[in-house]
């Protein structure tokens, strides 16, 4: 019997000792993905900020400007992607809400965002656009990959439409979380007016033939998770200009949006919790159970050389044959 089990818990030693890579190396990349149903929305702040009054054509203090940003998954267009694509392929239709202390309408852009459920790269597609403009994405946006790595990355931004570097800056503890920081400066750069303006009857055609432009800079900064690469708090601090044209009457420039933008607390507080929430499922995928799994089968395998060694053990010495006395011959 003890032979039995010893092989038994031979086998159980294997098998488990041979699950534990394959659950980090194996199910891990092929399991863990963004779902393509994902609904996510961040309501972002800049107090103090400079708006410009279209109506006078001049900037002035505001208390406050509020951004909402909505990410919502497309189910079916994912799904009609993924039959030429495939790959397990995630659509998100964004929208960039910017509204004034007064919640009338500053700028609304909507986005779409198509990328690989699994590692989080751009998959290009018809379709891909931000604000009506078919765009090329390469690099990230919104999503660090899973297990983030000490490195800079490439990160796409969607005002200027151009992919530029997003520094590693260390790591730090946010509120309890372990992250990473990374930081992106894009330099003043021309970019496009949105395609719906803020007042009626202006549209970017019209600003066009005045000859005046569009202008933006910002320092985007991201506390990124590095299990889940999910991006537990952000912060920019956002530039605008309009330069030259008739538009300006003479000016040579004038701010059409200025203010360090951040999360609303609120939001900073529920998605620390989701965050958290997420990185024990992937810890359990690339950590808890690969180590439990190894250790387990080092116990298994253990115990299996003990019974053996029981097993192979000599019993009780077995009685000297008596035998009876033979006659001396004559």
């Amino acid at each position: 019997m003890r032979r039995k089990a010893s092989l038994i818990l031979l086998a159980l030693a294997v098998f488990f000792a041979a699950l534990s890579p394959l659950m980090r190396w194996y199910a891990f990349p092929r399991l863990a993905k963004i779902p393509a149903d994902q609904y996510q929305d961040m309501v972002l702040e800049a107090k103090d900020a400079t708006l410009l009054d279209y109506g006078t054509m001049k900037a002035k203090k505001v208390d406050k400007v509020t951004i909402v940003q909505t990410l919502k998954g497309n189910v079916e267009a994912s799904e009609k992607i993924e039959k030429t694509a495939g790959r397990d392929v995630v659509v998100w239709d964004g929208l960039s809400y910017v509204q004034g202390p007064d919640g009338k309408m500053v700028s609304k852009i909507p986005e779409r965002y198509i990328f690989d459920a699994h590692t989080q790269d751009p998959v290009h597609a018809t379709g891909e656009m931000v604000d009506g403009d078919p765009v090329k994405r390469e690099g990230i946006e919104f999503k660090w990959p899973f297990l983030t790595e000490k490195r800079d990355y490439e990160y796409f931004d969607a005002q200027a439409r151009i992919t530029a570097p997003i520094h590693y800056e260390g790591e730090q503890d946010f509120r309890g979380v372990n992250v990473y920081y990374f930081e992106q400066t894009i330099p003043w750069t021309k970019v496009p007016f949105p395609q719906i303006m803020p007042v009626e009857g202006i549209t970017p055609e019209s600003v066009a033939k005045t000859g005046t432009t569009r202008w933006y800079t910002t320092v985007r900064k991201f506390w990124v998770e590095p299990t889940t690469g999910a991006p537990v708090y952000g912060e920019e601090i956002h530039k605008e200009e309009l330069r030259g044209g008739t538009l300006l009457g003479g000016r040579e420039k004038v701010t059409a949006f200025a203010g360090h933008v951040k999360m609303r607390e609120d939001y900073i507080r529920s998605t620390v919790d989701l965050v958290k929430s997420q990185r024990l499922l992937v810890l359990l995928m690339t950590s808890y159970l690969p180590w439990g799994f190894l250790i387990l089968g080092a116990g298994l395998l253990s115990l299996s050389l003990y019974l053996e060694a029981r097993s192979r053990r000599p019993g009780d010495p077995t009685p000297t044959e008596t035998r009876e006395p033979e006659p001396v011959g004559a």
